[in-house]
């Protein structure tokens, strides 16, 4: 596997929105983010035999994706609604179901655990906010006993409420999944400032694209293929350059319901990323040679 931005895919084996495994072998991956399979297929059993299949595959899971049934994302309002940790009818057998999602994360020896946990109220005073602090604690330190971290994935809420949630939580094993496109489909806020302000709390990431709604924040913006949308990936790489950040890329194109288009989408994805990925380096290399033909300038100016 590459050590700097690996490019992987969102993935599935029985259940999700993720490509399926024989399709990422296929299109040449080798890092994936693995939606969480169905709960009868999170046994040791199973597990022993997820793995074998990804060893055959030549493919590394970095982060297992909790989803939780009745889960909707049809709108805003719906997601506020039904999305991870939020929902009070829910919160207790979604967040018992979180830490089983956990132990089986380590049956495949994975020791990352990402999450949507929902709309964050912005008031830290309201009870469900000292609720949820109370609740990610707790996860926190289930997966610290595995010796796993948590993932919150970025979207639902403007990067300084998340940030100040992250340090109300207060544990060392919990990071940011940073997806650029949620920003602009929540209207959440500028995504490549908001990945600067993150910084070292970005632990992965989703590569994924999206145009801006007409009302942000109140309608959906729309998921496109990456690069046909408002992200500007070539200064998301950069940015990611300048946090430090050299985990996998992992593209995420949740259209399953055409699998042709869907290959086909990813396909362009990996082109173009690796495209990027090279511009990239070759500013770095850029920037490294003025630097030291200036340092040698100034050893000739003091000699």
């Amino acid at each position: 596997m590459e050590k700097k931005w690996p490019i992987g895919v969102f993935a599935s084996i029985d259940a999700g929105l993720g490509v399926r495994l024989e399709v990422a072998h296929e299109l040449g991956v080798r890092t994936i983010h693995l939606h969480t399979p169905h709960a009868a297929s999170r046994t040791p059993g199973q597990a022993k035999e997820f793995l074998a299949r990804l060893a055959d595959l030549g493919i590394t899971t970095t982060v297992v994706f909790a989803g939780f049934e009745g889960e909707s994302y049809a709108d805003i309002p719906t997601v506020k609604r039904t999305v991870g940790l939020i929902p009070p009818a829910t919160r207790a057998a979604r967040t018992s179901e979180l830490k089983a999602i956990a132990d089986f994360a380590l049956l495949l020896h994975v020791g990352v655990v990402g999450v949507h946990l929902g709309f964050v109220p912005h008031d830290t005073s309201d009870p469900d906010y000292q609720q949820l602090i109370a609740i990610t604690r707790d996860v926190c330190d289930h997966c610290e006993r595995n010796h796993q971290a948590l993932h919150l994935e970025t979207g639902q809420e403007p990067v300084d409420v998340l940030i100040q949630f992250l340090d109300d939580v207060g544990r060392d094993n919990l990071f940011v999944n940073f997806d650029p496109a949620n920003m602009i489909l929540y209207g959440a806020g500028q995504p490549l400032p908001a990945l600067a302000q993150l910084g070292w709390r970005v632990h992965s990431v989703h590569c994924k694209d999206a145009i801006w709604s007409d009302r942000p924040g109140e309608t959906w913006g729309q998921e496109v293929p990456l690069g046909e949308g408002d992200v500007d990936f070539a200064a998301f790489l950069q940015t990611l350059d300048q946090i430090g950040y050299s985990g996998p890329l992992t593209i995420e194109r949740e259209i399953p319901q055409e699998p042709a288009r869907q290959k086909a989408e990813i396909g362009r994805a990996i082109d173009l990323l690796e495209r990027l990925k090279k511009q990239c380096q070759q500013v770095r290399r850029a920037e490294a040679d003025v630097v030291e033909k200036q340092e040698r300038k100034r050893g000739e100016i003091s000699s």
